[in-house]
């Protein structure tokens, strides 16, 4: 595929202006990236089917490294009976929707050759019904699995489910059973030790070649659903096999998804995680207030340890549409994706969110005259990604239309404006200032591996950011208020500064100018 006309051009434009301004452009340290969530059954189809699947991603790999990000991050992979591939029936798999292992390499090898890291969400405290430890184990306490899952019974009959709900239903409409895994079992730590040197390092040379450059952890935990059957899992269960990965592969990274949504102090000390997912200050982001922004800033700098990152998003798999939460505000988006892109930590952009797609999951599932409370509420968050202007165009991965009530009740629509093909061609849309943002971090080493220091902490509404490396500095202005207001940046800024707006041609500007409501303005000095 070509890379798009018009994002070349801004690319080149961006590349000109800075050159005008700041030294060259440099990628960002090895140490700051830029994660692209895509979640898998909903990115790309390549056969027909509606469904994503691996050699549609690895076709669509040049968008996401032009778009500026440097790592897909990749929901699960593996055979489930649920859409989202979490709980697995096999864990050194490919779900046969998404391709074969052979496609999987394929891909692999397609993003190193980009230059895009790769990381791979892992859940393995679970498994589903029919996977073969259950299968093979049910009621036979003496099968070679028996101690590989916990059991609420003798005759390990019924075993200790997941959030102790016995069913949860599947992707056929079955409900069907989600068990706990034995993570106390010497057994079962080798299996998994194993499995993740094999996705980290398949020819077990320590090359890495084909290897995945990180993981997330789904769900961690140190005492596993609270229920305090598996206990002590950071220093027992975790941390040996974290060990083991790095003593094969140094560079590899953890990813974290602290079970809690909180600061992640403690996965990223007692847990040996590289990075949490920043949860506090995205819902300081949705907010838009200044105090609240200010406030979860610091209070997130404080939990993060040296050497330690978060992961700044506005978005996930499992939390509502930004565009939704701002109420399709445009100027409201604008300002939450330069915030979120410009702090200090490694920005996620959950796939789509670059073009406004919206999605909200039910407030009233599980209630009367409410949609039922399954899995399938996830589903409008989880829509296709916008291609083109027509949903049903090649390449969507619509696999929801099966499910009625989510296809009649879905967040896209055809022709609306959102999607690729619509917004490359429009200068100001939101796609074009994610990509001029993206290169402003690339082209700025102080913005991907910087300090920063929150200026302006006063009353008004204005959000001011110094980002500084050495003698470079990039700031951050945001007016979060209803009215044109002035920031109050006082003696906060060096004397004799020279300054110039990034956003408009590298032209002089004043640090102290009046800003309109929701305007950015991101200035750089040397």
């Amino acid at each position: 595929m070509k890379p798009a006309r018009p994002l070349l051009a801004a690319f080149a434009l961006l590349a000109a202006l800075v050159g005008m301004f700041a030294q060259a452009a440099t990628p960002p340290p090895p140490e700051s990236q830029v994660y692209y969530q895509i979640f898998f059954r909903s990115f790309r189809d390549a056969n027909g089917d509606h469904i994503g699947d691996l050699k549609g991603l690895a076709s669509r790999l040049d968008y996401i490294r032009q778009l500026g990000a440097t790592t897909i991050l990749l929901t699960p992979l593996q055979p489930s009976p649920y859409y989202h591939n979490y709980f697995a029936t096999e864990f050194k798999g490919i779900e046969p929707a998404y391709g074969t292992m052979d496609d999987y390499f394929a891909f692999i090898r397609a993003a190193h050759a980009q230059g895009l890291k790769v990381y791979l969400d892992q859940e393995f405290q679970y498994v589903a019904e029919g996977h073969p430890w259950w299968r093979d184990a049910v009621c036979k306490p003496e099968s070679k699995y028996a101690d590989y899952l916990l059991w609420k019974d003798a005759a390990h009959c019924e075993a200790e489910p997941f959030l102790n709900k016995a069913k949860w239903e599947g992707y056929d409409g079955r409900n069907i059973g989600i068990a706990m895994v034995n993570l106390s079992n010497p057994q079962v730590r080798q299996y998994f030790r194993d499995l993740l040197l094999y996705w980290t390092d398949p020819y077990g040379d320590g090359s890495g070649r084909d290897g995945v450059d990180g993981l997330r952890i789904d769900h961690m935990m140190d005492d596993l659903d609270h229920k305090g059957l598996q206990k002590n899992l950071f220093a027992d269960f975790w941390t040996p096999i974290f060990q083991a990965l790095k003593a094969r592969r140094p560079a590899l990274r953890i990813l974290a998804e602290q079970a809690d949504w909180g600061f992640g102090t403690a996965w990223l000390t007692d847990g040996h995680a590289d990075a949490v997912f920043a949860f506090p200050l995205r819902g300081a982001l949705v907010s838009l207030d200044k105090r609240q922004i200010v406030d979860t800033i610091r209070a997130t700098d404080k939990a993060t340890p040296a050497g330690k990152t978060q992961v700044i998003f506005l978005e996930n798999h499992d939390v509502d549409r930004y565009m939704s939460e701002v109420h399709d505000d445009a100027a409201k988006a604008r300002a939450g994706a330069a915030i979120a892109l410009m702090l200090k930590g490694d920005p996620l952009i959950y796939y789509g969110q670059e073009l406004g797609m919206r999605g909200m999951q039910p407030k009233n599932a599980g209630t009367s005259g409410g949609v039922p409370l399954t899995d399938a509420i996830g589903i409008p968050v989880r829509e296709a990604f916008r291609w083109k202007a027509d949903l049903d165009a090649a390449g969507s991965a619509t696999w929801y239309r099966r499910n009625q009530h989510f296809w009649d009740a879905r967040f896209n629509r055809s022709n609306d404006g959102v999607s690729l093909q619509e917004e490359e061609s429009r200068p100001d849309s939101l796609y074009h200032w994610y990509v001029k943002l993206l290169a402003l971090r690339h082209a700025r080493p102080e913005i991907g591996g910087g300090e920063q220091r929150v200026l302006c902490d006063d009353g008004s509404a204005v959000l001011c950011v110094l980002r500084e490396q050495g003698d470079r500095r990039t700031l951050l202005l945001v007016n979060l208020g209803r009215a044109a207001a002035r920031p109050s940046l006082g003696s906060a800024l060096p004397s004799g500064a020279t300054w110039v707006d990034l956003l408009d041609n590298g032209k002089p500007g004043a640090a102290d100018a009046m800003l309109e409501p929701m305007q950015v303005r991101i200035l750089g000095s040397r």
